[in-house]
């Protein structure tokens, strides 16, 4: 701080300002408070899991006292579940919003760069996800939302089969299994990051694909005599 030169009885001293005051801090409102405590409480669950998260932590990070979140949320479970219903509807929108093609083969790749671009770009919500908890409800986990994508792939599928001669039936099975090899390829992608997504849903598509398109009308098992 720069001191101003001063005359008093003929001799000169430096005189130091007063301070000014601190700008003051920018109060948030209601919901912006509630925004920063669901982005905080997205990365502590997505560092932790959900049982080694503590109201403490988040209020500690926000630069609040417990009781603020305990207003917005009731507590860890409520803040919790707000945080998996969030990343429930963005990847969910994302994969539906996703599957524009009409040919079958540029669907499956479609969903499977959905899934894969949702890891990339919110692997913090993705990780949430796939943590298990003992407060998450039916429809508040991955599973869930990979069994609202699988049955819109039923769909897909049920029409393929039936213009190819194939019981329509089966299209949930295959669906299930479909998006299943996609969902668990992911989680393991999310960790290695290699290869790029790009290339890992053509490898899905192709096993998933040209397999689909050499199927067997009634399969049978060789070690159960089925053949």
């Amino acid at each position: 701080m720069a001191e101003t030169p001063h005359e008093e009885g003929g001799k000169r001293r430096r005189v130091v300002p007063a301070p000014g005051k601190p700008p003051a801090r920018v109060r948030m409102s209601a919901a912006q408070r509630r925004e920063q405590l669901i982005s905080i409480g997205r990365q502590i669950f997505a560092e932790r899991g959900f049982d080694a998260t503590s109201i403490e932590e988040v209020a500690s990070r926000a630069k609040v006292s417990k009781p603020v979140v305990y207003e917005h949320f009731g507590g860890k479970e409520g803040l919790y579940a707000v945080v998996v219903d969030r990343e429930v509807r963005s990847l969910l929108d994302r994969i539906t919003t996703a599957l524009t093609a009409g040919h079958p083969r540029e669907l499956l790749e479609q969903a499977a760069l959905a899934l894969l671009g949702y890891i990339e770009e919110e692997t913090s919500g993705f990780r949430v996800l796939v943590r298990e908890s003992p407060v998450l409800s039916a429809t508040g986990n991955f599973s869930s939302v990979m069994n609202d994508v699988a049955h819109q792939v039923e769909h897909i599928l049920g029409a393929e089969f039936s213009s190819r001669g194939y019981d329509p039936k089966l299209a949930e099975l295959y669906a299930q299994a479909l998006v299943g090899m996609v969902a668990l390829t992911g989680r393991w992608w999310l960790e290695v990051r290699k290869p790029r997504k790009e290339t890992v849903a053509a490898h899905l598509v192709n096993l998933s694909w040209n397999g689909l398109s050499h199927l067997e009308a009634k399969p049978g098992l060789i070690t159960a005599g089925g053949r």
